[in-house]
């Protein structure tokens, strides 16, 4: 049987995948990590507790040890892409790497993005850190064909967490909070941009479709669903699913960054206030068959139903809630004034 290893394995994106591993039962699978969460993990899955950053001690624990496909989940600069390198080079058929969608160019020059969409970005640190990752990974395959995989999600989501463009960081509760109290909330730009929201079942089909592929080897893979929706449609969909009338209050995304120390320069003019439209045909053509089937309307739902039964996924984030009303009372006196 084949051996994979995942550094991680227990988040957002990884854990829809060691679930699939797990349930296909075509891989031994292991996972290197703190162990945190290891109560959700399937019984077939094997773990190595470490802390992946104390680089003797992992070596200590991998020693003898050779795998057919080695992730890292959670490497974000190129320090821990290098020490990856040094980990595994020689020691494993592929290493697979997650990336992310908001490396592209943005704005792009097409809302159409494929795998060969430029790579720039100089709103957000954290994209222009795994851009760094991707350069350093194909320079050592193109020079010594290190088994190379590069994997781009986008906005995933999974039944912990209701994904929305502006919140605070303490996650998107405080919002639905808002949203069951009949308050308005922050939407930015008009609503209109397209965006796509992936469930991350969806995402380890495809995911698992490369493991172990030879046509991943080299090559950068985006990874997401096929449905495209305005913002507007997203939270009119989630306030449907509560209930509730849906008040928007729309902001430029500029002024959101310019006015406050949550990185929406980032995560906005970034990222999501850019309409994008995922193009999956190479995916489709590494992995035939591969095609998302978790509408956003089915998964949201799920989602949304899981956490008003779980409190403790109703994190309170007061000083974003508060932050909210500021924004909205300033841009109304500024209204105010401007008729007068």
């Amino acid at each position: 049987m084949k051996k994979a290893l995942f550094i991680g394995g227990t988040g957002t994106i990884s854990t829809a995948i060691t679930r699939k591993v797990a349930k296909d039962g075509e891989w031994e699978l292991w996972l290197l990590n703190r162990g945190s969460r290891s109560d959700i993990l399937p019984r077939e899955v094997k773990t190595i507790q470490a802390d992946v950053s104390d680089e003797e001690d992992v070596v200590r624990k991998l020693e003898g040890t050779e795998w057919d496909c080695v992730c890292d989940f959670i490497g974000f600069v190129p320090a821990q892409v290098e020490r990856d390198y040094r980990l595994f080079n020689g020691r494993t058929r592929q290493y697979m790497y997650i990336s992310s969608a908001s490396a592209y160019q943005k704005p792009a020059a097409s809302p159409y993005i494929t795998e060969g969409t430029a790579l720039a970005n100089p709103y957000w640190e954290y994209s222009r850190n795994k851009i760094a990752c991707e350069e350093f990974l194909m320079k050592k395959y193109r020079e010594e064909g290190y088994p190379v995989t590069i994997i781009r999600p986008s906005h995933t989501y999974d039944e912990r967490s209701v994904p929305l463009g502006v919140h605070g960081p303490k996650g998107s509760w405080s919002v639905i909070k808002r949203m069951l109290e009949g308050k308005q909330v922050i939407v930015h730009g008009d609503g209109t941009s397209l965006w796509t929201m992936t469930h991350n079942s969806d995402f380890a089909k495809g995911f698992t479709g490369l493991m172990g592929n030879p046509h991943a080897i080299g090559n950068a893979f985006q990874i997401t669903n096929d449905e495209n929706l305005t913002w507007n449609q997203i939270y009119s969909t989630i306030a449907d699913i509560l209930g509730v009338e849906f008040k928007p209050y729309y902001v430029a995304s500029e002024y959101l960054a310019a006015v406050s120390d949550y990185d929406f320069l980032g995560s906005l003019v970034g990222d999501k206030a850019c309409t994008v439209i995922f193009d999956n045909s190479k995916l489709k053509r590494a992995v035939p068959g591969f095609q998302p089937t978790v509408r956003f309307e089915q998964g949201i739902r799920a989602t949304i139903e899981n956490v008003l039964a779980h409190p403790s996924l109703q994190v309170e984030d007061p000083e974003f809630d508060a932050w909210t009303d500021r924004v909205i009372e300033a841009l109304e006196e500024a209204k105010k004034k401007i008729v007068r």
